[in-house]
């Protein structure tokens, strides 16, 4: 910490609307720089990651890896463990419970995975809050395990994060093209010998990664705000798979960044400031497609008279 520097959340924190001037201040503790990579990490990792779960309709797995981390983090607390051991040990541990669960094209199949995804989110919440009361020391990050902190990541959670976030989109690199198909038309894909079933488990654990990274920043409740809302919003905004997903990475990395900046002058979690951004930036695009297509449902009478006056 630099002299003259004020603490996040305290009252000589403040902005003071240059932008410079607040982004170096918020630059001046090694902290924040930390958070800063692990964000931008996690953003890009998890926007990625979240591109295909929406496109593969699998939130509600996401949702309960999600879940997952917090026993995970509580419980390796509990034993003296790193928490970042119990967020990547405990997610990827679900994940392949979830992948054990038979899986057909039917409507029952669904159902029985959907039965089995919510009964591991459920135990996984009981087990967290089990784990909270059994440590006996003094923990008083339950609101940061549950709604995110910017606090406290080191160096080495950032290499952890760098080194689990690449290995992961590499895994992606290699498969993508193979699961974009798979998760289109499985039926269809099958046939033509693409090993749907194991797509589908490697692409499951690669979300456990994601929903163990996420979690280190927005806390196990607020995931979805980076899986799910940089994604949304831009499938509201185009449907050309290549722009899709990079729009995803750019809003992701935008409200990462942006919640981040107001959490250091606000005493409010960072999750919230990121699920806000992310629901803005959704509200946004469902906006701009509505007006889009309002527009052309406009200039279509207009131009159709037109080519009629012209023949």
């Amino acid at each position: 910490m630099s002299a003259g520097a004020a603490a996040p959340g305290s009252p000589g924190a403040s902005l003071t609307w240059n932008l410079w001037s607040d982004i170096t201040q918020v630059l001046t503790f090694h902290f924040m720089v930390n958070a800063v990579q692990a964000g931008t990490i996690i953003a890009v990792a998890a926007g990625v990651i979240g591109w295909f779960m929406i496109l593969r309709r699998q939130s509600f797995a996401g949702h309960t890896l999600a879940v997952v981390a917090f026993p995970g983090a509580s419980g390796a607390i509990w034993l003296g463990l790193p928490a970042a051991a119990g967020y990547f040990g405990f997610c990827t541990a679900a994940a392949l419970f979830i992948t054990a669960t038979p899986r057909s094209h039917g409507g029952a199949g669904f159902s029985q995975e959907s039965a089995v995804i919510g009964t591991v989110q459920a135990f996984a919440l009981a087990c967290g809050f089990l784990f909270v009361s059994l440590y006996k020391g003094f923990l008083d990050g339950i609101t940061s395990l549950l709604f995110g902190s910017f606090l406290g990541i080191s160096d080495s959670q950032v290499l952890t994060l760098l080194i689990a976030a690449v290995a992961a989109l590499a895994v992606l690199a290699v498969i993508g093209r193979p699961l974009f198909f798979a998760s289109i038309d499985p039926a269809v894909s099958a046939a033509r010998g693409v090993p749907v079933r194991a797509l589908s488990v490697i692409f499951l654990l690669l979300l456990g990664i994601a929903a163990a990274e996420v979690s280190q920043i927005t806390g196990a409740l607020l995931v979805f705000a980076l899986l799910v809302m940089p994604a949304a919003a831009a499938q509201q905004l185009t449907t050309r798979p290549a722009l899709s997903l990079s729009l995803t990475v750019v809003i992701a990395l935008a409200i990462t960044w942006l919640g981040l900046g107001v959490a250091y002058f606000s005493v409010y979690p960072v999750g919230f400031f990121i699920t806000t951004f992310g629901f803005a930036a959704y509200a946004l695009a469902v906006a701009a497609r509505q007006a889009a297509g309002r527009l052309a449902r406009r200039t279509r009478p207009a131009a159709i008279a037109g080519s009629a006056r012209a023949w």
